[in-house]
């Protein structure tokens, strides 16, 4: 079995008009967010293989408190390819994952993760910033992951109230 974690990076700043879309840095609520959501991935235990982030400032930076949050203590892989993708091109990027890793974090951006989550699990609700969609592939191999063999684990973000 394959397991990903889709994970939008946390909220961003506007402030700055003089910088361009990918050096927007996280704001205050995003600061605090990735923290917490990385907290309770750790309270559920997870712990990634890889983490595959876009390099954009705010992707970057809300990998990055995740993977400090939970332990991590691997180097954050950071593909260009995941800014501004299509769903074939990040497919395509987590078909091509060593086999060896079972669990992947994939941080980057919407409308490329929402129609990703959409295409393997017909995932129909909006991934707010810092949202993590957590998918299960009854697969061994990261190139035969597909929406056949997808099965929607769960959805969290920051404001969902804890039961």
């Amino acid at each position: 079995m394959k397991k990903l974690y889709i994970i939008r990076h946390a909220k961003s700043s506007w402030k700055d008009e003089r910088l361009n879309d990918f050096e927007r840095p996280l704001n205050k609520r995003g600061k605090s967010n990735a923290p917490m959501m990385g907290e309770r991935l750790k309270e559920k235990g997870v712990m990634p293989d890889i983490i595959l982030s876009s390099p954009a400032k705010r992707a970057k930076s809300t990998a990055e408190m995740i993977a400090k949050e939970i332990g991590y203590e691997k180097k954050v892989l950071f593909d260009e390819n995941i800014y501004e993708s299509s769903v074939d091109e990040l497919h395509k990027i987590l078909t091509e994952i060593d086999d060896k890793n079972s669990t992947v974090f994939l941080v980057g951006h919407n409308p490329s993760l929402n129609a990703l989550a959409e295409y393997y699990v017909n995932f129909s609700q909006d991934i707010p910033t810092c949202g993590i969609v957590e998918i299960a592939f009854e697969c061994d191999k990261w190139a035969g992951i597909e929406h056949k063999n997808a099965k929607l684990l769960s959805f969290d973000y920051p404001k969902k109230s804890e039961s």
